[in-house]
């Protein structure tokens, strides 16, 4: 199914207006197209062990104007680090609902030999927080999510719990949007990254929205590795029999243009539709873009399928010396 640009803008454009309305979670303005460096005062308050090599920690952060939490999956040996021992470090982003246990609970990645010598980190957000600093209505301040993942759990991290400086990152649905945002906006900061049925082009707020939509922003991946997968909203090979549809969001639809009937999934669909609009610019742009579209819905099994799919290319981009350059199996 192809619905058409101003379809996918008009049906996406509740979804975005929705989450800036309702949690004002837009960024702080064109200034913002970079979050802040240097923020301070943010520190761990708690430690905690809970086997399997995972370590949780509690964050008072001033960003948030409260505390966050940060789940990390750490390598063989970590225990024992010196203190200039560093590894390579994955960022994995959670969706919308920011918990950041999705990872190790749903998709056991503490089972995967490949992440054996590299640091996970796997920090929360809050509820549809979309990786950025919030507008609150012009007034700015807590939550400034961007802030503190970049600025705040990031350099916590490299000073005291062996993240090194050789990092990619993922993320799943809006942390997909995550991924590729924070790698655009900071040039250099991210080796690869990999974006799970993200929602990677946002279209309300335009002005505000301008500095963080990828869209726009595709110039600025060029020489980063990306890696763009999502389904078409239809029943796919990892949906279960009786799988249900999505529930009912009010103006998602377009009367003028409706979803078909065999498509259980809008939200997926819209993602799809972005996520290969943004393919296109990409690699319009320049950039090296690997892509996997499928049929299937909105549903956590696809994205540990595509988690495990796209890993050899972030790590590569983590631990090689050379580029990844992906291979027409890829393509």
């Amino acid at each position: 199914m192809a619905k058409g640009r101003d379809a996918v803008f008009a049906a996406m454009r509740w979804l975005t207006v929705g989450a800036s309305v309702l949690l004002a979670a837009v960024p702080t303005g064109p200034a913002a197209a970079a979050p802040a460096r240097g923020a301070e005062g943010a520190r761990v308050v708690e430690e905690r062990g809970s086997g399997e090599r995972i370590t949780d920690l509690t964050v008072s952060s001033p960003a948030l104007g409260g505390e966050g939490r940060v789940r990390l999956l750490t390598p063989e040996g970590w225990e024992e680090r010196g203190a200039g021992d560093s590894w390579p470090v994955l960022y994995l982003l959670p969706g919308g609902d920011g918990d950041h246990l999705t990872w190790t609970v749903d998709f056991r990645i503490q089972d995967l030999p490949e992440l054996r010598d590299t640091v996970v980190v796997m920090p929360d957000m809050p509820l549809f927080g979309f990786y950025s600093d919030w507008w609150n209505g012009g007034a700015g301040g807590p939550p400034a999510v961007a802030t503190y993942h970049l600025d705040e759990v990031v350099p916590l991290l490299e000073r005291r719990y062996g993240a090194g400086e050789r990092r990619v990152a993922a993320g799943l649905s809006q942390g997909g949007f995550g991924a590729v945002s924070y790698a655009a906006r900071n040039p250099g900061m991210f080796r690869a990254v990999a974006s799970y049925s993200g929602f990677v082009h946002p279209l309300a707020q335009r002005r505000l929205w301008a500095a963080h939509d990828l869209y726009h922003l595709a110039h600025r991946l060029r020489g980063v590795p990306v890696y763009l997968a999502s389904g078409d909203g239809r029943l796919g090979a990892l949906d279960p029999p009786g799988t249900s549809p999505d529930e009912e969001v009010p103006g998602l639809e377009d009367p003028e243009n409706p979803f078909p009937d065999d498509v259980l999934s809008p939200t997926e669909t819209l993602m799809g539709e972005e996520s290969r609009l943004l393919a296109e610019r990409l690699r319009a742009a320049g950039a090296d873009v690997t892509t996997h579209f499928y049929a299937g819905t909105h549903a956590p099994a696809y994205w540990e399928a595509e988690l495990r799919r796209s890993l050899p290319m972030l790590l590569e981009a983590l631990h090689g010396e050379t580029r990844f350059v992906p291979s027409a199996a890829m393509a």
